[in-house]
């Protein structure tokens, strides 16, 4: 009732919503930005030291139970649900903005730069976040059996008032930002497939397909939701991690592989060594509050806006390994992988650029940014056919993973029904629509962008409870050591 009565408030009153939200979230942004950069490298080094120490033998689940999914299942699944689609919508418009905009000042190339701070925002924090909620539920539910809610990792569910009050809160946050967000992520990821589609037939179509690219979302995601981890999530995720590949290296074998190679190693270096300063945007490694703001500061709100919802996530698929393990496979083999692809698509793009001799912004617009850059390539057709194909998948995947986190949440069982599932599939797809509609019908406001940073505003008190839950969560580690 809650959901639905926020969601009548945002259709009845879109502009006073639009103009509450843009101010709040860029308040939070201006005021809470820096404990946003001190809780990111906070986490980062806290895993790190947990890795290390004989703490990281620590397995989620009984002492003898085996890993549910195979290595590459797991990476493929945790890779698709805590970045999707946004790898392609920022693969080349980011690094691109990044090197035209150089940050700092720097001995370092604009390009050398440019990756750098790439990396930085999708890298070792973002997985940071993800995994401190993925440890902290999955701890509080397999290993010492309480529900599998968000709550449970710093509750008992015991039955007094003030409990109860606390579960419900904490609970309803997280779900009310995870509705949201997906809303967000798949009306946005929707629009991103119709500029494709837009751009390859060099007319604006109907809007009414985005409506059909949302429904048919919808209805794939339900069948793999339906179909359960093992199945349908699992299958898709592989799909999405093989096609992502298969685009990669299309790009990377025709591109001037050398320079690539030494991009990446270059940038990589300089990102780890420069972590700590820029993790606080400390001293030459500070780009101002303006850039902060709109770059640094947004994507912190949103990792951490996610992280509940991920979390949920990644610990219902990493049940049976160590934390030593989760946190090396969760904070590195994600974080190389984006590293590679945004220096492939970026470098790449970088020399393009070269070629031109001049730069009119083609790479500007995050919608059709991708489709422009590939249309450098051969086979144009196949490609295109294939980035639209992933986006797609990568859709599916972030949904039929909220439809399963959600139905957790409601059900409070560790498998939860159909009737379960089929409700938040129906109220998640639906609702998209309906967000879809109003943005046709208030064009003077930007409603899907809107909700989006919703997210940084419930992103406040989840970095607040962030804290007090790692507390919670490290006392009981040492507890029970």
């Amino acid at each position: 009732m809650i959901l639905l009565g926020l969601a009548g408030l945002i259709f009845l009153f879109t502009e006073e919503s639009y103009a509450l939200i843009e101010t709040l979230s860029t308040s939070i942004r201006s005021y809470f930005g820096r404990f946003y950069l001190i809780l990111g490298l906070a986490c980062v080094l806290l895993l790190v030291g947990l890795a290390v120490s004989p703490l990281g033998k620590f397995k989620l689940g009984r002492t003898n139970e085996e890993p549910a999914f195979s290595r590459l299942s797991w990476i493929a699944m945790l890779y698709s649900a805590g970045m999707g689609a946004g790898i392609l919508l920022r693969a080349v418009q980011e690094p691109v903005f990044m090197q035209q905009n150089p940050p700092i000042t720097a001995e370092t190339s604009a390009e050398i730069q440019a990756l750098e701070f790439t990396f930085y925002q999708w890298g070792f924090t973002a997985w940071a976040f993800y995994t401190v909620f993925a440890l902290a539920i999955g701890t509080a539910v397999f290993k010492y059996g309480r529900p599998a809610y968000t709550s449970s990792t710093v509750f008992t569910h015991s039955k007094t008032r003030a409990s109860k009050i606390g579960i419900k809160s904490i609970d309803l946050l997280v779900i009310l930002t995870t509705v949201f967000g997906l809303i967000a992520a798949v009306a946005l990821g929707a629009r991103q497939i119709k500029g494709g589609l837009d751009y390859l037939n060099g007319s604006l179509l109907s809007e009414n397909i985005s409506l059909v690219i949302i429904s048919a979302i919808g209805v794939f995601a339900l069948i793999s939701a339906l179909s359960g981890l093992q199945k349908g999530i699992k299958l898709i995720s592989r799909a999405n991690i093989f096609l992502c590949v298969t685009l990669l290296f299309f790009v990377f074998l025709q591109g001037n592989i050398l320079s690539i190679l030494n991009q990446f190693v270059i940038a990589l270096y300089h990102y780890c060594i420069d972590f700590i300063p820029l993790s606080l945007a400390y001293g030459n490694f500070d780009p101002g509050e303006a850039f902060l703001t709109d770059w640094t500061y947004y994507y912190w709100a949103f990792w951490i806006a996610w992280a509940p919802f991920t979390g949920i996530f990644i610990a219902n698929i990493s049940r049976g390994r160590t934390l030593r393990e989760i946190i090396i496979g969760v904070l590195l083999i994600p974080s190389l992988g984006s590293f590679f692809w945004f220096t492939v698509f970026g470098q790449s793009a970088f020399e393009l650029i070269e070629e031109w001799r001049s730069y009119n912004r083609e790479f500007d617009n995050v919608f059709n940014s991708l489709f422009i850059f590939l249309s450098n390539y051969p086979a144009q057709s196949i490609v295109n056919a294939l980035v639209i194909l992933l986006l797609l998948s990568f859709l599916v995947t972030s949904l039929d993973s909220a439809i399963l986190v959600l139905s957790l949440h409601n059900s409070r069982s560790e498998n939860p029904s159909k009737r379960s599932r089929i409700l938040w599939g129906l109220l998640l797809t639906l609702t998209t629509i309906a967000f879809t509609i109003l943005s046709f019908n208030k064009e003077n406001v930007d409603v899907l962008n809107t909700m989006q940073k919703l997210l940084i505003v419930t992103s406040l008190p989840l970095s607040f409870f962030m804290v007090w839950m790692l507390f919670r969560w490290i006392k009981s580690l040492l507890t029970k050591a």
